[in-house]
């Protein structure tokens, strides 16, 4: 009984009534998060994902930076840095110039997600095979939920939730605790943070190193007007700047531009040190970054590695994923004008739909409006200043280097960049409801928290929706069906190599090497020495052992993507394949199982589906 009083003393004097607070807030977020995920989740549909998740799942397994998603220009880049170099690269005695008979290096992904994804990979080690008897992850037999995506959405959602008290204390520091507590509300009701949590990007991940570079600008800026950690703080907070930005850069390369308004806020307001300081930053931004840059230009001649041609995609000269498909791209006809209608095009967009609903939500307006008003405070003023230098480089970035996946994933795709400033955004939103607030009469005080409490239902109606029928379906499929993929990639043994037009999928899935589709399924009689096909890689490479097609290319547009694509086309060879009610005779892989069309398309060299 003494331990009880004890208890109840220590409850009820000291400070344990603040923990009895805290727990009803934490029990309510957890449930949050349960019903969410129960309701909203859904298993990986972006390529992004998908390549990240597979490229640290090698490293988790002591592979290296390696990937099993092979992108035809990466062997084109890989290939004539070798021959820039003047060597061969070999497995062996044996020539591989396009670094498919072992592992292919990756020189798609920025290494930051995939080193931390690796971790959490070797911490948990889960099953990747696809279950359809266990509950939770099937449903009447049938898949339903796969663990690894499943457990890479829980990590993601404790980023997201750690974010949420960064929020709070920033927006205390910079308003008042009235502005931290609503802001961090909100911030766990929008819905499009949620929604990334389950894509598996790195935005999430990307988000709170934002948040950490602002909090050191935040500290910088107040210890270059009042110091109060000695001689070399103000020092220290530049460099941690600094490191933030790199980190950023390496986890997301279109991040690294911030780099831009961070040396322009230090030279604005770094005092009588403004030059050291930014060159402090400078010098340790550059450090983080350049031996990764480094490694990508010995491998490839790139500094960022296909990535570094990313402003060349979606251009008149390189729609769709042409670039990334082909295996000699021709560089020779590039001029300015195709870059500024991109940018243009982009910018049209980004002002028109994507500013206007910045985070999500309409607290954006809020914010908008809150620009006509000034501050008393220097330090907030001078941080809006930098959020808005940020929104001007961000927009530029998104801009320029727009690829498909914005157009296959509206919104929840890796290149959606103004998200990161959106937790910014809605504090300085929520500041100006509160100073609208103030100034509005009421009839009581109470009705003060009755405001708030329309506002925050206001906001959040996106998150409540989503309890609402109908449940969404954890399948994402078309195209992306997990056991269809397995049954493929279990035909098959670890060092052959397949071809499809969702390889991401099957490197992840499947955990087999596979090659993006080609440009064309076969040469050109007018050019025999065209390697945009099937064959080049077939024959000159590597021997492709089965052709996997989904309904990203069954069910593509028959006019312009199967007939006008001309007679070397994918789409005139599954014409000539159904029409003939067999394969072609030039085409390698001959063999199907019944039971796939006509949603997909599965070739393969023999009926491996028949136990010997």
């Amino acid at each position: 009984m003494p331990f009880l009083q004890d208890l109840l003393h220590k409850l009820e004097i000291g400070g344990g009534m603040r923990y009895l607070r805290i727990l009803p807030a934490l029990m309510t977020i957890v449930l949050l998060g349960v019903i969410y995920n129960w309701r909203g989740y859904k298993n990986m549909a972006t390529q992004e994902a998908m390549d990240a998740a597979q490229v640290a799942r090698n490293l988790a397994e002591g592979k290296g930076y390696t990937t099993l998603f092979i992108r035809p220009f990466s062997i084109y880049l890989l290939k004539k840095r070798a021959q820039e170099k003047g060597e061969m690269p070999k497995l062996g005695e044996v020539a591989d110039p396009a670094h498919l008979k072992g592992m292919h290096p990756d020189l798609a992904n920025p290494p930051g997600y995939p080193v931390v994804l690796a971790g959490l990979l070797k911490l948990l080690r889960p099953d990747y095979a696809v279950s359809t008897t266990q509950p939770f992850w099937s449903d009447s037999g049938r898949f339903w939920r796969y663990k690894p995506d499943f457990l890479i959405t829980l990590f993601n959602q404790l980023l997201f939730l750690a974010a949420i008290p960064v929020v709070f204390f920033l927006a205390r520091h910079l308003f008042d605790s009235g502005v931290a507590w609503l802001s961090a509300v909100l911030l766990l009701g929008t819905e499009l943070f949620w929604r990334f949590s389950v894509s598996g990007l790195s935005t999430l991940l990307l988000l709170l190193i934002f948040l950490g570079l602002v909090w050191s600008i935040v500290l910088l800026e107040h210890e270059v007007r009042a110091p109060r950690w000695g001689r070399y703080g103000v020092f220290i907070l530049a460099g941690l700047a600094g490191a933030m930005t790199g980190i950023g850069g390496l986890t997301r390369y279109a991040f690294g531009w911030l780099i831009l308004p961070v040396l322009v806020f230090l030279i604005l307001y770094g005092g009588q040190r403004r030059i050291v300081l930014t060159l402090t930053t400078l010098a340790v931004f550059a450090a983080i970054m350049t031996p990764w840059m480094a490694r990508n230009y010995d491998l490839s001649g790139a500094p960022f590695g296909t990535a570094t041609y990313s402003v060349v995609e979606t251009t008149m000269l390189s729609p769709e994923y042409r670039l990334q498909r082909s295996l000699e791209p021709d560089f020779s006809r590039l001029y300015l004008m195709a870059f500024w209608l991109k940018l243009n095009n982009n910018l049209r967009q980004i002002v028109t739909s994507d500013l206007p609903r910045l985070g999500g939500s309409w607290v954006s307006a809020f914010f908008l409006v809150g620009l006509l008003i000034g501050f008393n405070n220097p330090s907030t003023q001078r941080m809006r200043y930098f959020l808005l230098g940020c929104v001007v480089v961000l927009c530029l970035a998104q801009a320029l280097g727009r690829t498909q996946l914005s157009e296959d994933v509206p919104e929840i795709n890796s290149e959606n960049l103004l998200v990161l400033v959106a937790p910014l955004v809605l504090i300085y939103g929520v500041s100006l409801f509160f100073l609208l607030l103030e100034r509005i009469p009421l009839p009581f005080p109470q009705m003060r928290y009755l405001v708030m409490a329309l506002f925050s239902l206001a906001v959040c109606l996106p998150m409540l929706f989503v309890f609402l029928p109908p449940k969404t379906n954890p399948v994402a499929y078309p195209p992306y069906y997990p056991p269809a993929i397995q049954t493929i990639a279990g035909w098959m043994k670890e060092k052959e190599l397949v071809m499809s037009d969702i390889p991401w999928a099957v490197a992840w899935y499947g955990q087999r090497q596979c090659v993006w589709l080609t440009l064309k399924c076969t040469a050109d009689s007018r050019d025999a020495g065209s390697g945009e096909s099937f064959f080049a890689i077939n024959d000159y490479y590597k021997p492709i052992n089965a052709l996997y097609l989904t309904p990203r290319t069954m069910d593509a547009r028959f006019l312009s993507q199967w007939i006008r694509a001309g007679d070397q086309s994918w789409g005139n060879f599954i014409l000539e394949s159904l029409l003939q009610k067999r394969v072609p005779g030039y085409f390698p892989l001959s063999e199907s199982q019944s039971g796939w069309l006509p949603e997909q398309l599965v070739l393969t060299d023999w009926q491996r589906w028949r136990k010997p």
